[in-house]
């Protein structure tokens, strides 16, 4: 091995760890539902995922497990010999159904309990200590007949026990619920993991619905994974009836109905890419398709809230002379000036408004968008809710003094102008050494 990459994959490691930092502190005492298909244990993928949750469980998140058991009921229901039925994409499930159903379920329970239970030296799992709780959480009642089919032992959720959950949760426990729930008259019922991981999120008010699936999450007509919809995206999606992958239409819907119900984010993400968990909770970009209630990104007028988000955003620009200097009192004697592109709760994007009404213009000034956030026209969209902002206020001109983004300002229709076409007061403050260039646009 090269110095050269001795040296680049450690300092690669530090930076990652250091912008883990901040989810790290958001996500202690948080509680995540994850929800995944049986294909996970049965095809082998279960023991790192078990090392993903063990770090989870590790940071203080508070999780709780939804299996399912598909591949294995079938199985069952193969070497048994009975009949394979699905009605509208659910299973009917008889009483041989049932019978296996019962099997398959507990075999895949019981395995996933002994994979988390690892505590194999010099592996992840060294000294992790997890306990796993398993119970009778979920209440649940039948389908009964759906366009002319008694699914007979097919049920739907009834009711989650969120106080046994929690007491659970609270000692640092990982609950493990299956696909299966019984009724207050001791009857079982066969339930499809999505239906049971929503509900669940939903009673317990998660901060996260997670699905791990077949595909990467959603994409659009071209086949773009999209990162990030909104519920009513979502529903406008599930509403064209466009064809949709079969994990995509089981899990996108059930997403869609936790954030409507409280779930403050859901995510889509693929099975098969290894640390998928990882990359989509502890990196900005992520690697699935997340859903809000709300969209992530907002502009809007600050607030003296924000002078701390402004000050982290603007010190690099100002170390490197792009920007001049604000002081913090400055900044909140003056904040009723400023608005802030806010994405996730991240400032990362502002300017500022300063109106010379005698000449019917304004400043733009202090404008800047956080590197890692260009180039999603993102400074366009914060261009014009500035233009928008000056026009309100009956002004008819935006001027901005620049040293070193001209060329993007021309390329947004603003004309190069001399010293002598700022208003008055302004041409009073002009700082000759500092040397800006004058760019002016009529509103």
């Amino acid at each position: 091995m090269s110095s050269k990459s001795q040296i680049t994959k450690p300092a690669q490691f530090v930076h990652w760890f250091r912008s883990a930092a901040p989810y790290i502190h958001a996500f202690r005492g948080k509680t995540f539902v994850v929800g995944f298909g049986g294909e996970i244990v049965s095809e082998g993928q279960f023991t790192e995922l078990a090392q993903d949750f063990n770090l989870l469980n590790s940071l203080g998140v508070r999780l709780v497990l939804v299996h399912g058991a598909r591949p294995q009921i079938e199985e069952e229901l193969t070497e048994r010999g009975a009949e394979i039925r699905y009605a509208g994409g659910m299973r009917v499930t008889d009483e041989d159904a049932l019978k296996c159903v019962k099997e398959a379920a507990g075999t895949v329970r019981v395995e996933i309990e002994a994979l988390l239970s690892m505590g194999l030296a010099n592996s992840p799992m060294a000294g992790a200590d997890i306990r796993v709780a398993s119970g009778n959480f979920v209440t649940a009642k039948p389908m009964g007949v759906r366009n002319g089919i008694d699914l007979m032992h097919t049920g739907e959720v009834r009711k989650i026990d969120t106080l046994a959950i929690r007491r659970r949760l609270e000692v640092s426990e990982i609950v493990l619920l299956s696909p299966l729930g019984v009724s207050p008259t001791g009857e079982i019922f066969n339930l499809t993991l999505e239906d049971v991981a929503t509900a669940t999120a939903i009673a317990l008010d998660a901060d996260k619905l997670i699905f791990l699936m077949e595909t990467g999450g959603v994409t659009d007509l071209e086949g773009e994974l999209l990162r990030e919809l909104t519920t009513a995206e979502a529903e406008g999606m599930l509403a064209a009836r466009t064809p949709l992958p079969d994990d995509v239409g089981y899990f996108l819907p059930a997403a869609t109905r936790a954030c409507r119900n409280g779930v403050a984010r859901a995510h889509l993400v693929s099975r098969h890419v290894e640390g998928a968990l990882l990359q989509e909770l502890f990196t900005r970009e992520g690697i699935g398709t997340m859903i809000t209630e709300d969209p992530l990104e907002t502009l809007r007028e600050a607030t003296i809230d924000d002078v701390g988000g402004i000050l982290a955003l603007i010190e690099p620009l100002e170390g490197e002379g792009i920007l001049v200097r604000r002081s913090r009192e400055l900044l909140e004697m003056e904040i009723e000036r400023f608005s802030v592109l806010e994405y996730d709760g991240v400032t990362i994007g502002c300017a500022a408004l300063y109106p010379f009404p005698e000449a019917q213009a304004a400043e733009l000034a202090c404008f800047a968008v956080s590197s890692a956030y260009r180039g999603a026209g993102r400074g366009e969209a914060l261009l014009d809710y500035m233009r928008a902002r000056a026009k309100r206020m009956g002004l008819t001109r935006l001027f901005v003094l620049t040293t070193r983004t001209a060329h993007w300002f021309v390329e947004r229709g603003f004309a190069e102008a001399g010293v002598e076409s700022l208003p008055q007061a302004k041409q009073g403050l002009y700082n000759y050494q500092r040397r800006s260039k004058v760019f002016i646009k009529t509103l």
